[in-house]
Formats: C-alpha cells, structure tokens, sequence
C-alpha cells in the first residue's frame, strides 16, 4: 500500500509520499514513489505515485526517455505550454500503460490488477501552481479552494487530521507539520504504510523545489511529532466533558 499527499497554499505546494511497497508481510521493499523535474527559471514538474508498482514504474520510465531529448520525442514534460497538458499528457500516458498491462497477461489479468493512480504538481512560468489528481482512466481533477488537497493510496486515516487542520494561508512549516501528522495517524494504523518519508516544497515562482529531504522513522522532529500529537490526543480525550449515564433518559425500572 502507499499514502501520498499533496497540499496547495497560498505561498505554494507541498509534497510528502511514503516508500513503502509490499506483497504480503514477508516482503516489504522500499521504492520512491515521488519524482520531479525542474527547468531553471521556467517550470518544476512532480508525481506522486500509488498503485502497481510495474504501472506506475512503465509510466515515470517513458517519462523519463521523453524528458531526455524532448526536441526529438513528442509530448515531453518539459515542453508541455500548461500545466493542463503536463496532466493530460500523464493521464494519457497512465491509461495506455494499464490498458498494455491488461492486453499482455489476457485473462490473467484483473480490472484492478494493474491501476494505479498519480498526483501532478508544479507551476509553469507565468502561471498558478496547480495540483491534479489523474485516476486510472486518464482523467483527473483539479485542487481548488474546495478541494485543496489530494491524497492517493491509504487515505482514510490520514484525512480527518488534513480536514480539520487545514488552512490555504498557513505556513510552509505548519503545512509540513499537518502533513506529517497525517502521515504519522496513518503510519499508526496501517502497517503497509511506512518511512522513510519523502517532502518537497514548491513555493510560487521559484522553479527548483526549496526544501527536499527524506525524513527516516528515527528522525528526531519526526519522532517529537509523532510523541507530541499522541500526548496532545490523549490531553484532549481527557478534558472532554464526561459522559453521565445515570441521567433523564434512563429509563425507570
């Protein structure tokens, strides 16, 4: 399983995925699951990835090869006019591939056997940042005031710290916190979610990332995060009103 997510602030987006992947408990492998490309000056592309690891690795590979020697390849990321088109061109790219993987195994192959799924950030001179979130299908959505965030993978845990903490004017590093609380509820829960972490910060028209790290399970504000929220829970569950069960709606024997 995998647990990405993608935020969009006012002063710009930021990036955190997991890297783990396993199939069954006795073969769990660490693979990064986040990638980017930046032109100086001109743009800063990211893709967050969950889903079959083949699909989703057959679709940064062919990514790749175009980004390498874009005047000789069409559709490269690093041509693309909008950031519209870099999604388009992503989702195209991720249908193809899992309709591929489908036709190569026949029957063998499941519906879901081979989908994946894929967060699109960045901004492009001149324009907004923007955050997509592409689905197995090729078509995607776009972050919004309504939809500010994306998340991809093993979501369910991680969302209700992202929708009750969440601001669009908050800090980078308020931003980095929510999301490695998130991160850390999900951690918490599901054993198929795990470090190291990977972060990248994008901030509005500044094409090279400002911050980008790996975050391992013994990194100390990592570790004072996960410590720190578990005694703030355990402080808030406890200061809660008491519930009274000898009350008026009991009723009379």
């Amino acid at each position: 399983m995998t647990y990405c997510v993608g935020m969009l602030i006012d002063s710009g987006i930021v990036l955190m995925s997991d890297t783990r992947t396993n199939a069954g408990v006795d073969n769990v492998s660490t693979f990064r699951k986040m990638f980017h490309w930046s032109v100086e000056d001109d743009r800063v592309i990211t893709l967050l990835t969950a889903g079959n690891l083949a699909t989703t690795q057959s679709v940064l590979s062919q990514l790749e090869e175009r980004n390498k020697a874009p005047a000789e390849r069409h559709n490269s990321l690093l041509e693309a006019p909008t950031m519209f088109q870099v999604a388009t061109q992503v989702g195209k790219l991720l249908n193809d591939t899992i309709a591929a993987q489908r036709a190569e195994h026949g029957q063998e192959g499941s519906d879901k056997m081979f989908q994946a799924s894929i967060i699109v950030a960045g901004q492009i001179k001149g324009m907004e940042p923007r955050l997509f979130l592409v689905y197995p299908e090729g078509n995607f959505i776009e972050a919004s005031f309504d939809t500010p965030y994306f998340q991809i993978g093993e979501t369910k845990y991680g969302r209700p710290i992202l929708v009750r903490g969440y601001s669009r004017d908050m800090s980078f590093e308020d931003a980095i916190k929510l999301v490695l609380v998130s991160f850390d509820s999900t951690i918490k829960a599901n054993l198929s979610v795990g470090p190291p972490l990977d972060l990248l910060v994008i901030e509005r028209d500044n094409f090279l990332p400002i911050h980008n790290r790996r975050i391992s399970a013994d990194d100390p504000y990592f570790r004072a995060v996960s410590v720190g929220w578990g005694e703030a829970l355990r402080r808030a569950f406890h200061d809660l009103p008491d519930y009274e069960m000898a009350s008026e709606h009991t009723p009379a024997h």
